[in-house]
């Protein structure tokens, strides 16, 4: 039986300092891995000489490739074309900064070849992250889910391991800027966790704004995957219409008495 080939995603931009190591380590950490794989760098043009690094990666090693937006899309748009553009049975989402550990992944590897469709990996803690990050996703997720139409298990960012079937029924969805978590809990296929510990960034600063870039993140999943927003208009606009109607009796009534 041939073996299965697994895809990996990861979306960066301006992270050359990164890449080197991750390349390394994902490398080691699939070593004894009886799965073959490619690794799709979705590149948001950068200036650091991420691209140049990226190519010369991959006149080493071909399963190195690299997909280059012509302007700054964004993580989430990123992410979305790496996924449609996987080759692979099983796709694997993965941030190159390191704090998603490459050595889990051979645990989630096992996980879907053992039959699992989705495989999450779940942060049991978070070196290093403030405390008002922690604060705002804990509220965040907790908000979500208690608007949002499907669950999004808590402490899960995009780092998963998607089987083909799952990937072709996230490929039916126009969105391009999509809430990846929202997108693959509307799917509804049943999932298997893996626990890890999230350490801090390899190298260099996060692209992604700490305090809104969460906000944005949530907001996204409230519009996308929940009625909450539009029932509330619904309600708004509903009292608004009533209270002008009564507005207007009260000013005809006084216009009568007035004559």
């Amino acid at each position: 039986m041939p073996s299965k080939k697994l895809s990996i995603v990861t979306p960066v931009f301006n992270e050359r300092d990164n890449i080197p190591e991750f390349v390394r380590r994902l490398t080691l950490a699939l070593k004894a891995s009886p799965v073959t794989y490619e690794i799709i760098f979705a590149v948001d043009p950068s200036t650091d000489g991420t691209e140049e690094l990226i190519r010369t990666l991959h006149k080493k090693d071909r399963r190195i490739k690299m997909l280059r937006f012509s302007r700054r899309f964004g993580q989430p748009a990123a992410t979305m074309a790496g996924i449609s553009l996987a080759t692979g049975d099983g796709v694997l989402v993965i941030d190159v900064d390191l704090q998603d550990p490459p050595e889990v992944v051979p645990e989630m590897v096992k996980s879907w070849l053992a039959g699992s469709k989705l495989v999450l990996a779940q942060r049991r803690s978070r070196v290093g992250e403030p405390v008002t990050k922690k604060i705002i996703s804990r509220i965040g997720y907790s908000f979500l889910n208690r608007f949002s139409d499907v669950p999004i298990p808590a402490d899960t960012g995009d780092f998963r391991l998607m089987d083909r079937q799952v990937v072709n029924e996230l490929k039916r969805f126009p969105e391009s800027n999509a809430f990846l978590r929202g997108l693959i809990a509307l799917v509804g296929f049943e999932s298997h966790t893996v626990e890890f510990d999230r350490p801090e960034r390899f190298s260099g600063k996060t692209k992604y704004n700490k305090f809104f870039g969460s906000l944005r993140i949530g907001f996204n999943g409230i519009v996308g995957y929940s009625t909450a927003l539009l029932s509330l208009s619904t309600y708004v606009g509903f009292f608004m219409a009533l209270a002008a109607v009564l507005a207007a009796i009260v000013y005809g009534i006084a216009k009568i008495a007035g004559a």
